[in-house]
């Protein structure tokens, strides 16, 4: 309680067991529920205690409010943490980045209900889980080249893994998807109707205990519907042949080359997003594609995120989206050609404490 007004202030996650379901919500609806280190900790807790609880047959993770799933990380808790060493930005990125990796190898069904706005590190708590529910609302979306970041939470490891060079079209543009195109893409595995969540929910949540992941499936399925149409099934051909190209350089001269609007209206998206983080995010799915697993991509953008950590255009981009709202950032470089190799070294640093250091032994 603070003072003596009568507020008392609630857990920015809150965690309910209703019958055989573990839920975990998260409770910051009017920052779009963006995620902060105090979450990650809380969120991480309940995650692990669900795991050993043995009453719980499955876990459900919503978001407060009708507005979003979850926006992503506290951009501007980062950027203030960056003003004053980083050490809050560290840890931050540190933990998150384990939770996410727990996620994704959870060893009961991990439901997450992408309702509304779901970007960054929202994504990193659905799309690495089992069970992933879109809905009409769903906006979906790696935004952070707009904002002079890279698409982080393991998005190296799930956006090269989407069907052909869709995910590279996602991470360098930072443009959203609806739920056709989530489906489609891979990082959603049902779309229901957002007024059928709640019962969702219960049936879930009256699940007998030995279920598994087959009968959350069918709960699942029996309120599916399908999605509207999307954009990735009518411009697949032109996506993969543009952005399939090595350098960023070479997907604007592809993109200019193309007589049609969907092309023109990439290219004008590419043209006012950071040319840094363009080609920091190119070298980043470039890598992820290749690895063999998302501990390793994981690692890699941790180190980046260190790097963010002395780069002037996130702070400026921070500024332009948040801060001032002048939606007018002032890059640096201000074009990709004059973007260097040396300008990327800073965001793979070497001897870094690692995020998962069992993967060293």
């Amino acid at each position: 309680m603070t003072g003596d007004t009568g507020f008392v202030e609630m857990p920015l996650v809150i965690g309910e067991k209703r019958g055989t379901a573990g839920l975990v919500k998260l409770n910051r609806a009017k920052a779009l529920n963006s995620l902060n280190l105090d979450m990650v900790r809380q969120m991480t807790a309940l995650l692990a205690a669900y795991a050993e609880d043995e009453s719980i047959v499955s876990v459900i993770v919503l978001g407060e409010g009708e507005r979003a799933f979850c926006a992503g990380g506290d951009i501007r808790a980062m950027h203030d943490s960056g003003k004053v060493g980083g050490e809050e930005a560290t840890a931050f990125w540190r933990e998150e980045f384990h939770m996410d990796h727990f996620i994704a190898h959870y060893p009961k069904p991990y439901v997450a209900l992408m309702d509304g706005i779901v970007m960054g590190g929202g994504a990193g708590i659905s799309v690495h889980g089992s069970h992933r529910i879109v809905t009409e609302r769903t906006r979906l979306a790696m935004p952070e080249t707009g904002i002079g970041y890279f698409p982080d939470v393991g998005a190296s490891w799930f956006l090269p893994r989407m069907p052909g060079f869709t995910g590279f079209w996602m991470g360098l543009t930072g443009n959203e998807i609806g739920a056709a195109d989530a489906l489609y893409g891979g990082l959603a595995d049902h779309c229901l109707p957002s007024v059928t969540l709640s019962l969702v929910v219960e049936a879930m949540a009256a699940l007998p205990h030995g279920s598994g992941a087959a009968e959350v499936t069918s709960v699942i399925e029996r309120f599916a519907m399908p999605p509207a149409g999307g954009q990735f099934a009518l411009h697949r051909e032109l996506i993969d042949r543009v952005f399939s190209a090595a350098t960023v350089e070479d997907i604007l001269t592809a993109l200019a080359a193309e007589d049609d609007n969907f092309a023109r209206e990439t290219l004008a998206v590419l043209l006012k997003r950071s040319p840094k983080s363009l080609k920091l995010t190119l070298r980043l799915l470039q890598s992820g594609k290749a690895s063999d697993s998302l501990a390793e991509c994981l690692e890699r953008e941790f180190a980046a995120g260190l790097g963010m950590l002395g780069n002037a255009d996130f702070y400026e981009g921070v500024r332009a989206a948040v801060i001032d709202k002048d939606r007018n950032p002032k890059w640096s470089p201000a074009t990709v050609d004059a973007v260097t190799d040396a300008d990327l070294q800073a965001f793979f640093p070497k001897g870094h404490p690692p995020v998962f250091p069992e993967r060293r032994m």
